[in-house]
């Protein structure tokens, strides 16, 4: 589907030639691009989707939590997170049950450990990543300081084997998680790390941590709707993400959740009888067995799966903007999608390390390296690149000025990500030709002139959409 470039085949000839071969080339057309995103680009459907959505509050008031909403195939706002979670479930490899759109990632991080932390004198620590995300590392001390331990004590931070290299090695998790397993009650991970890009082997070190008898979650922020996941096989107990990057859902958007149906079993009879009979957790409303809702009464009965942990009424509005997105990979598959990005972020590998015109434009060696693993198994989208000590305020200047919006993360690095939704090849060669030209006016100290960089004729170099 995709030829493999060489350092010989790297010019716009071959990108050329994978944009006309593309198979989801007519993707870009479901996207409205603007000239400078400050986010990623807005789905055509969301308007149309949003506008069916309060058509149907507008003409059914609350009867639209209850009847078919006429003129659109939207379900009654009483099931919209169910829609939501049937078309979401693919993007994660896991049945629809095991799914629930729902909350934000802090927020569901929070009630997802209120089930899996379950802290005694013996077993008590969190294992997470050194340089996990700050609102993971803000949520797993809270939870251990609630539950009355001391996060300095409980909270084992994994660090890299070579802090230059930046990335961690599956055999180093591994080794952490064996000198811990004793004392641990958590192991909460990134699927891919945010900073460097990495893609961490999620079975493998599932499997692992269940060797030990231990329960793992994920935070799959990086990972969902762009690395083709395959949570119910690997079997990964719970995991928590954003539906704002990858996804394209917007500022903001809904996140979602998966638990392992083994963890969302309900025993009607064992509640009746006054057992547990589901894993304990916080309950709210919207999380009890629909059939029940609307009796009010107090004696909680969970939706089996992953709907279960619902707490509060969701809004329908903002559940339909999730819908639009997720209407768009639903007319292909991860691993097609997968497909393009590894050829794509391949390709603008080879051009940042083989650059074109490197020699004329750089003093000496390359300004930057790459952070982000080159074995495209254990990396997404993104490259993570790490620039020479004092370019990055005027590398971003210039890629701004030329219309290219990628993100930093200072003091020296920039996250470069090619979506392949609505990125095409074409667009990664002008973004290293763009890229050189920034870092070599950069290293001279004159970032000026940019006009050079956006008078690339009959070029389209829109779509280039932030991280954050």
């Amino acid at each position: 589907m995709y030829a493999t470039q060489s350092a010989q085949t790297k010019g716009r000839e071959y990108a050329s030639q994978m944009d006309a071969n593309d198979p989801l080339k007519s993707f870009r057309t479901e996207f409205l691009i603007p000239y400078k995103p400050k986010s990623r680009p807005q789905p055509k459907r969301t308007a149309t989707r949003i506008a069916s959505h309060l058509s149907a509050w507008a003409t059914r008031g609350v009867l639209g939590h209850f009847t078919e909403h006429e003129g659109s195939d939207l379900p009654p706002f009483l099931d919209v997170d169910n829609a939501a979670a049937r078309l979401m479930a693919p993007l994660v490899g896991a049945a629809a049950s095991e799914v629930a759109v729902m909350e934000t990632l802090t927020a569901n991080l929070h009630l997802l450990m209120a089930s899996f932390y379950r802290p005694n004198q013996e077993k008590y620590k969190i294992i997470i990543e050194g340089k996990a995300f700050p609102s993971d590392h803000y949520a797993v001390e809270s939870q251990i300081r609630h539950h009355g331990f001391d996060p300095k004590q409980a909270m084992v931070l994994i660090e890299p084997e070579d802090p230059v290299a930046a990335t961690i090695s599956t055999s180093h998790i591994l080794s952490v998680i064996d000198k811990h397993a004793s004392t641990t009650a958590l192991v909460l991970l990134p699927g891919i790390q945010y900073y460097t890009g990495q893609y961490l082997d999620i079975k493998a070190i599932t499997a692992h941590a269940h060797g030990h008898g231990l329960l793992i979650g994920w935070d799959l922020a990086h990972a969902v709707g762009n690395v083709d996941l395959r949570l119910t096989e690997w079997d990964v107990d719970f995991a928590a993400w954003c539906n704002y990057k990858y996804v394209n859902s917007g500022p903001g958007a809904i996140g979602g959740l998966f638990v392992n149906s083994r963890h969302g079993q309900v025993d009607v009879s064992a509640i009746k009888n006054g057992a547990d009979g589901f894993r304990d957790r916080l309950c709210g409303w919207w999380g009890g067995d629909k059939a029940m809702r609307f009796d009010m009464g107090n004696d909680f009965v969970p939706i089996p799966g992953a709907a279960g942990w619902q707490v509060g009424n969701p809004s329908a509005l903002a559940l339909t903007a999730v819908i639009a997105s997720l209407e768009i990979f639903a007319l292909t598959d991860m691993a097609t999608i997968r497909a393009k990005s590894m050829a794509m972020t391949s390709y603008l590998e080879n051009l940042l390390l083989h650059p074109p015109s490197a020699s004329s434009c750089y003093n000496k060696e390359l300004p930057y390296r790459i952070i982000t693993p080159s074995n495209q198994e254990e990396r997404g989208a993104q490259l993570s690149v790490r620039l020479e000590p004092g370019l990055l305020e005027g590398v971003m200047s210039f890629l701004e000025d030329a219309g290219v919006i990628v993100d930093e993360r200072r003091p020296d690095v920039i996250r470069i990500a090619p979506a392949p939704l609505f990125n095409t090849f074409n667009e990664v060669w002008d973004f290293a030709n763009i890229f050189t030209s920034a870092c070599s006016e950069a290293q001279s100290g004159t970032v000026h002139g940019n006009e050079q960089a956006v008078t690339l004729k009959g070029q389209d170099r829109k779509g280039w959409a932030e991280i954050k």
